[in-house]
Protein backbone atom coordinates (compact mmCIF):
# COMPACT_ATOMS: atom_id res chain seq x y z
CA UNK A 1 0.00 0.00 0.00
CA UNK A 2 2.71 2.52 0.95
CA UNK A 3 4.81 1.64 -2.14
CA UNK A 4 2.07 3.12 -4.32
CA UNK A 5 2.15 6.38 -2.35
CA UNK A 6 5.95 6.56 -2.51
CA UNK A 7 5.94 5.91 -6.26
CA UNK A 8 3.27 8.57 -6.77
CA UNK A 9 5.25 11.07 -4.67
CA UNK A 10 8.47 10.37 -6.59
CA UNK A 11 6.72 11.09 -9.91
CA UNK A 12 5.95 14.62 -8.72
CA UNK A 13 9.19 15.29 -6.81
CA UNK A 14 11.55 17.47 -8.87
CA UNK A 15 14.63 16.26 -7.00
CA UNK A 16 13.68 12.59 -7.50
CA UNK A 17 13.14 13.10 -11.24
CA UNK A 18 16.54 14.75 -11.69
CA UNK A 19 18.35 12.06 -9.68
CA UNK A 20 16.86 9.04 -11.47
CA UNK A 21 17.76 7.83 -14.93
CA UNK A 22 15.07 8.25 -17.52
CA UNK A 23 13.06 5.08 -17.99
CA UNK A 24 11.28 6.33 -21.09
CA UNK A 25 12.12 5.74 -24.73
CA UNK A 26 15.74 6.55 -25.43
CA UNK A 27 16.24 9.29 -27.99
CA UNK A 28 18.89 9.17 -30.67
CA UNK A 29 22.10 11.14 -30.43
CA UNK A 30 21.94 14.75 -31.46
CA UNK A 31 23.57 15.43 -34.78
CA UNK A 32 24.56 18.72 -36.33
CA UNK A 33 22.41 19.73 -39.28
CA UNK A 34 24.53 20.77 -42.24
CA UNK A 35 24.37 24.40 -43.25
CA UNK A 36 22.87 25.03 -46.69
CA UNK A 37 24.98 26.69 -49.38
CA UNK A 38 22.01 28.15 -51.28
CA UNK A 39 18.36 29.09 -50.70
CA UNK A 40 15.78 26.28 -50.66
CA UNK A 41 18.40 23.55 -50.42
CA UNK A 42 17.34 22.49 -46.91
CA UNK A 43 13.88 23.20 -45.53
CA UNK A 44 11.99 22.54 -42.33
CA UNK A 45 8.34 21.52 -42.57
CA UNK A 46 6.10 21.67 -39.55
CA UNK A 47 2.39 21.02 -39.25
CA UNK A 48 0.36 23.71 -37.46
CA UNK A 49 -3.11 22.64 -36.32
CA UNK A 50 -5.78 24.02 -34.05
CA UNK A 51 -6.37 27.15 -36.07
CA UNK A 52 -9.87 28.48 -35.52
CA UNK A 53 -11.86 28.35 -38.75
CA UNK A 54 -13.76 31.46 -39.80
CA UNK A 55 -16.57 29.47 -41.38
CA UNK A 56 -17.57 25.88 -42.10
CA UNK A 57 -15.32 25.68 -45.20
CA UNK A 58 -12.39 27.59 -43.71
CA UNK A 59 -8.97 26.07 -43.27
CA UNK A 60 -7.99 24.88 -39.79
CA UNK A 61 -4.40 23.71 -40.34
CA UNK A 62 -1.29 24.75 -42.19
CA UNK A 63 2.00 23.13 -43.17
CA UNK A 64 4.74 25.72 -42.70
CA UNK A 65 7.82 25.37 -44.89
CA UNK A 66 10.88 27.37 -43.76
CA UNK A 67 14.02 27.77 -45.86
CA UNK A 68 17.04 27.08 -43.63
CA UNK A 69 19.25 29.47 -45.65
CA UNK A 70 17.10 32.61 -45.69
CA UNK A 71 14.59 31.73 -42.92
CA UNK A 72 11.78 32.55 -45.38
CA UNK A 73 8.50 30.87 -44.39
CA UNK A 74 5.76 29.66 -46.71
CA UNK A 75 2.31 28.91 -45.28
CA UNK A 76 -0.07 26.60 -47.14
CA UNK A 77 -3.56 26.67 -45.64
CA UNK A 78 -5.39 23.35 -45.64
CA UNK A 79 -7.65 21.18 -43.52
CA UNK A 80 -6.38 19.12 -40.59
CA UNK A 81 -7.96 15.95 -42.00
CA UNK A 82 -6.51 16.34 -45.52
CA UNK A 83 -4.78 13.25 -46.85
CA UNK A 84 -1.08 13.22 -47.72
CA UNK A 85 -1.77 13.70 -51.44
CA UNK A 86 -3.82 16.83 -50.67
CA UNK A 87 -0.78 18.21 -48.83
CA UNK A 88 1.85 17.05 -51.35
CA UNK A 89 0.14 18.64 -54.38
CA UNK A 90 0.09 22.23 -53.03
CA UNK A 91 3.69 21.84 -51.85
CA UNK A 92 4.65 20.79 -55.38
CA UNK A 93 2.45 23.32 -57.23
CA UNK A 94 3.06 26.36 -55.02
CA UNK A 95 6.52 25.78 -53.57
CA UNK A 96 8.73 23.33 -55.47
CA UNK A 97 7.69 24.77 -58.85
CA UNK A 98 8.98 28.14 -57.59
CA UNK A 99 12.00 27.11 -55.47
CA UNK A 100 13.23 23.95 -57.18
CA UNK A 101 13.55 20.53 -55.56
CA UNK A 102 14.90 20.54 -52.01
CA UNK A 103 17.99 18.51 -51.13
CA UNK A 104 16.87 17.80 -47.57
CA UNK A 105 13.55 18.13 -45.74
CA UNK A 106 13.54 18.16 -41.94
CA UNK A 107 10.19 17.52 -40.30
CA UNK A 108 8.64 16.11 -37.17
CA UNK A 109 7.20 12.60 -37.08
CA UNK A 110 3.73 13.74 -38.19
CA UNK A 111 1.93 10.83 -39.91
CA UNK A 112 1.55 12.82 -43.12
CA UNK A 113 5.35 13.24 -43.32
CA UNK A 114 6.11 9.57 -42.57
CA UNK A 115 3.56 7.98 -44.92
CA UNK A 116 4.57 5.65 -47.74
CA UNK A 117 3.34 8.16 -50.35
CA UNK A 118 5.46 10.99 -48.89
CA UNK A 119 8.52 8.71 -48.63
CA UNK A 120 8.09 7.42 -52.20
CA UNK A 121 7.72 10.95 -53.60
CA UNK A 122 11.00 12.00 -52.05
CA UNK A 123 12.79 8.86 -53.17
CA UNK A 124 11.62 9.64 -56.70
CA UNK A 125 13.02 13.20 -56.51
CA UNK A 126 16.18 12.29 -54.59
CA UNK A 127 15.25 14.36 -51.55
CA UNK A 128 16.62 13.25 -48.19
CA UNK A 129 14.03 13.12 -45.40
CA UNK A 130 15.27 13.81 -41.87
CA UNK A 131 13.12 13.70 -38.77
CA UNK A 132 13.44 15.80 -35.65
CA UNK A 133 12.16 15.13 -32.17
CA UNK A 134 9.96 17.49 -30.20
Amino acid sequence: MWQKHVAEYCKTCDRCQKANKSTGKRLGNMIKIQEPSRPWEIVHINWVTGLSPGSVRSYNACPVIVDRFSKTPIFLPCHKDDKTMNIALPIWNRVVSWTGIFTNIISDMEAKFTSALWTNLHQLFGTKLSFSTA
